[in-house]
Order: structure tokens, then C-alpha cells, then sequence
């Protein structure tokens, strides 16, 4: 980072001393015959993030940034030049094999102690950071039913019991039209059983169904699936029972179950808890060259804290991780996790090839905005949220976790599906960075939301809840940014709302359905 000390300056940002490039860091951007204090001087007007080109560069020479080759030049860039994307032909994949297996031992780092939160304890060990009653549906057909009663019962019920915090809806697009059979229709069935499961629902589970979908309850909830409390079973409303005589009979038999679920989860009180019972899911969306300078090697620093207190982190997004694989099996605990990630990594290859696209799919219009040329150079933003412990478990996608510390969960990187099956997987707390903005929320759990940029921070005041920007600026470091964020989470795991939850602002959930539909 150069020249930090006036934000009037130009700045741009170099992330390796091997870099050819760096990118403009001031607001709005520089124009053509703006010199750096280094002598460099812009050939071409630059928007804020993009790259600039810091050497001449030959045709069919690589471009690098973090220190990796994010292309290579398709004719001679000038040195000052705007480096954008017309002029990165993106390298091919690297392939799955030949991998660095477990070769690179986490820092030596002190147990992290003596930080605590209030939660929600549930009877199968697992810890909420909220007291939620989520009525569970098998199919779409249903949805429109639970969202009248839902409104109902906030309406009518909730007042009634102060120690719930919300009511809602797992409302999804799956159930019916459906090869239930087909390999791997298994993702989705799993995954809503999952998030039914959630340590923020207090171990109760609802069911609402409608009768003759195919994805009925009994294959939802097979035998045993479901905590003690229910004894197996939960409780279940099929719309299509002869009982129901009306659109109000319906609507009186969901609220009259509810109530019953709400006098229980209204007994549950606050407790002490320490840091490790924390499950926390970090994702990026939204992003831009400044997400893997300011926000998510934050939250890289938060997650080392978050592992040193003992508790579960999930990182996700296959494609956002699939040009870094080397970086990550390295870091694996042993040869089954790195062979564990290698798998999902093929799998999600062949699942892309059967749709007739590549990883290159990913990158959005606003990333390329942003200044992210491709998703090479998206990647190497996108990892460093995983901070530098050492990863200890891979899941599948709708997998539930089953151990501690930092754990790769394999996923698409749409911003909804993967919060959906980081749902599925436990998390009780959710860590979003974006550089474009969005307002993405969860229903089910807390979304602490990151800003990449000082000007989407004092924009968007109202809908993020840290401010990154600070590094970039030189107000903060890295270190300042990351303990904020942890401190953050505790205050937010112990009930502090966070803007997403002042707002209410919710995504609806989305399913990885990988199978065909009918």
C-alpha cells in the first residue's frame, strides 16, 4: 500500500512484492497523467479497483497478483496501463492431481480463552444464537399456506411468548415434479431435513405437507432423524386430510401445533457459553477487488480466532476456491481431508461439464465492475477467508456437521444456495463481505454483513455492520478489523440484531438440486 497518509494522494494497492499489477484504491477512481509518488504514471483513466499494470508487460506474458498468475497478457501492455479485462486470456484449471498433501502446518498459536456468549442450549448438545419456531414444508404447493398462518401467528401468538424470537417458514421450491430417485436427489432431501435441524430451532420440529407430493414426510423425517422431544415423530399438518373443510381449517390446525411449539420454546432461557460452541459460516457476494485486500482477509484473522477458541468455522464456494486447491489440500489435517476436497472438486467439475459451462461461469457483471478480471484472480480473494488454520473436515453438500474447528463445506457460490446449505450444515451465526453491496439476510440465523470499500460502508450505513474500508484507507489493519469482527460475533451470538435483522431482510431459501426434474 502506498502513500496512505492523505487519502488526497493516488494510491494503489500491490498485494506482492512479485505483482505486475496493483490496483487504484481511490474513491471514484484516477485519470490519465495521474503520478504516484513512485513516479508511476496512468496512461489511461482507471476506475477504483481495477488493475494497472505497475512493468511493461510482453504478449503471452503473466499477469500476477497475490503472488499467483491470474492470466496472461493477450498483446504488450504499457507499463501505467488500465489492465482490464479484454486483455487476461484466464489459465486453464489446475488439474486435480499431482497436489500438495498435507504440507503446510498451521502457525503456532496459543488456545484462545475466556470468551463466552449467552445462547440457547438444545438437548443434542448443539447451542442457538436464536430461539426461532421454523415450521418445516415438503413441498412448494404448500408455501403460500404457511406464509398466511406464519403472519398469523407473529400476529396473534408471538406477543404471548417474549422468550421466542421469531416465527418462520422453511419455504423452498422441492417436493413435488421431482426425480426423487435419480443420483444425487438426495442433496436436497437431506438438506431440508438439515436446516429443519438447526441448533437456532431449539430441537422442536413442525411439519406441514400437503399429501401427495413425492417427497413426503415419513422420507423426510425417516425414523430416528428427529430429537427426543417428539419421540421420532413431529408434529404434522397434511392439507389434504379430510379433516380440513375449509382454508380456515387448515390455517386453525398449523396455529393450533404452533402454540404448542411456542409454550415450549418460551421455557428456554440466555446462558453462558463458551466461544467453541459457536458454528460460523463465511461467504462472500457481491465482490470486488477489494475483498481480498480489506474484508475477507479480515475475516481470514477473525476465523484463526474463532478456531483458536475451539469453535467450527465453514468456508464454501467450490468455484471460488477451485483455482487455490493446492493452497488448500496443503493445509489439510491429513491425506483423507485433502482427498475428501479433491473429490468435491472433481465432482463439481463433471456437474459444470454436463451444463455445458466451466468455473469462468462464476463472475458476475458487478465483480467484473469491481475489478475482478476473472475468476483466477476472484479466487485468490475469495480463500483468505479461510484464514491459516489448519482445515480439519470436508462436507458434502446438505451434509450436517459432525466435528470442530475449520471445515471446508462444499458448495455452489450463488449467494443464496450456499447460505442454505451452510444452514443445513449447523451454523449458528453467518459472516457476509461484499464490495457491490447487497442486502442479503437470513431468516433462520444472524447475517453480519462486511464491507469491502470506505464508500459502500458510508452509503450503505444502515446495511453493514463492519466497515473493511478502513484498511485500505489505513485507518485499521487487517488484525484491528478481525477483532472487531469477533467481538462482533459474540455481542450478535449473545442477541445484538444485526442490520439484516433490524430490516428483516430475508432471502428465501434455495435448494442445490442437482437431479433432473420431471
Amino acid at each position: 500500500m502506498m502513500n496512505t497518509s492523505s487519502p488526497k494522494l493516488p494510491l494503489y494497492i500491490r498485494m506482492h512484492d512479485n505483482d505486475n499489477v496493483a490496483i487504484v484504491a481511490n474513491d471514484g477512481g484516477l485519470l490519465a497523467d495521474t503520478v504516484f509518488s513512485c513516479g508511476l504514471t496512468l496512461l489511461d483513466n482507471i476506475p477504483q479497483g481495477h488493475k494497472v499494470a505497475l512493468h511493461d508487460i510482453a504478449q503471452a506474458q503473466p499477469i500476477t497478483r497475490y503472488n499467483v498468475t491470474i492470466g496472461y497478457a493477450v498483446r504488450d501492455i504499457p507499463k501505467g496501463s488500465w489492465v482490464e479485462e479484454s486483455l487476461i486470456r484466464m489459465p486453464d484449471a489446475r488439474q486435480l492431481l499431482d497436489l500438495p498433501i498435507a504440507t503446510r502446518a498451521a502457525p503456532k498459536t496459543e488456545p484462545l480463552e475466556g470468551y463466552s456468549f449467552l445462547g440457547y442450549r438444545n438437548a443434542d448438545g448443539s447451542v442457538g444464537t436464536r430461539n426461532i419456531l421454523a415450521i418445516t414444508t415438503t413441498v412448494q404447493c404448500v408455501s403460500g399456506v404457511v406464509e398466511f398462518a406464519v403472519a398469523r401467528i407473529k400476529a396473534e401468538l408471538l406477543p404471548r411468548f417474549p422468550h421466542v424470537d421469531d416465527v418462520i417458514g422453511l419455504e423452498h421450491t422441492y417436493g413435488c415434479g421431482v426425480a426423487i430417485d435419480a443420483p444425487n436427489a438426495n442433496i436436497p432431501i437431506r438438506t431440508v431435513r438439515n436446516i429443519s435441524l438447526n441448533p437456532n430451532f431449539g430441537g422442536q420440529a413442525m411439519v406441514v405437507s400437503l399429501g401427495c407430493e413425492k417427497l413426503q414426510p415419513t422420507r423426510l423425517f425417516p425414523k430416528g432423524s428427529i430429537p427426543i422431544q417428539h419421540g421420532g415423530e413431529p408434529p404434522h399438518i397434511c392439507l389434504q386430510d379430510q379433516a380440513h373443510v375449509g382454508f380456515d381449517s387448515m390455517i386453525s390446525s398449523i396455529m393450533a401445533s404452533a402454540e404448542k411449539q411456542l409454550t415450549e420454546l418460551n421455557k428456554r432461557r440466555r446462558e453462558p457459553c463458551p466461544a467453541s460452541e459457536l458454528v460460523v459460516g463465511v461467504q462472500c457476494g457481491g465482490s470486488d477487488a477489494f475483498s481480498g485486500v480489506t474484508a475477507n482477509p479480515a475475516v481470514g484473522f477473525a476465523t484463526d480466532l474463532l478456531v483458536r477458541a475451539g469453535a467450527t468455522v465453514m468456508f464454501s464456494e467450490v468455484t471460488e476456491v477451485r483455482d487455490g486447491i493446492d493452497q488448500l489440500t496443503s493445509r489439510a489435517a491429513n491425506a483423507d481431508v485433502a482427498a475428501a476436497m479433491i473429490r468435491e472438486m472433481a465432482w463439481y467439475d463433471e456437474y459444470l461439464k454436463r451444463g455445458g459451462v466451466d468455473r469462468s461461469a462464476n463472475t458476475t457483471p458487478g465483480n467484473k465492475k469491481g475489478g475482478l478480471s476473472n475468476i483466477v484472480e476472484k479466487a485468490m480473494g475469495s480463500i483468505v477467508k479461510s484464514g491459516t488454520s489448519t482445515i480439519s473436515g470436508v462436507l458434502s453438500p446438505g451434509e450436517k456437521l459432525s466435528q470442530k474447528g475449520l471445515i471446508y463445506a462444499a458448495t455452489p457460490a450463488s449467494d443464496f444456495v450456499c447460505g442454505t446449505l451452510q444452514l443445513a450444515a449447523g451454523m449458528n451465526l453467518h459472516v457476509f463481505t461484499t464490495g457491490r453491496g447487497t442486502p442479503y439476510g437470513l431468516a433462520a440465523v444472524p447475517v453480519i454483513k462486511v464491507a469491502t470499500r470506505d464508500d459502500l460502508a458510508r452509503r450503505w450505513h444502515d446495511l453493514m455492520d463492519i466497515n473493511a474500508g478502513k484498511i485500505a484507507s489505513g485507518e485499521a489493519t487487517i488484525e484491528d478489523i478481525g477483532w472487531e469482527l469477533f467481538q462482533m460475533l459474540l455481542d450478535v451470538a449473545s442477541g445484538k440484531k444485526t442490520w439484516a435483522e433490524h430490516w428483516k431482510l430475508h432471502n428465501a431459501l434455495v435448494l442445490f438440486n442437482p437431479a433432473p426434474i420431471t
